[in-house]
């Protein structure tokens, strides 16, 4: 039996018309403190991956796998998306 999202988070997920993970550029130094400073964690440390959910940046990654994210949005989908893409990269540079 698969488990279903509530409706709430189901209708947020399937609002979304673009979601972008890629490598963070020093542009996005002010975006990625702003997500650690709501999220009350640190800001991630070296190379760094963002999601972006319909061009807002809503997620990151640092090499140390800790995942920070806006605690006010619908984030779900777009951290397990960051993890995997996370997960790829590491394989590929094993």
């Amino acid at each position: 039996m698969r488990r279903r999202l509530p409706s709430t988070i189901a209708s947020t997920v399937g609002a979304r018309s673009r979601i972008t993970i890629r490598e963070a550029l020093p542009a996005d130094a002010d975006a990625v403190e702003r997500l650690a400073i709501l999220a009350g964690a640190h800001t991630p440390v070296g190379r760094v991956l963002v999601a972006e959910a319909d061009g807002e940046l809503v997620a990151a990654v640092g090499e140390d796998g800790r995942v920070i994210a806006d605690p006010f949005r619908v984030t779900v989908d777009v951290v397990e998306l960051l993890r995997l893409r996370t997960d790829q990269l590491r394989s590929l540079a094993a």
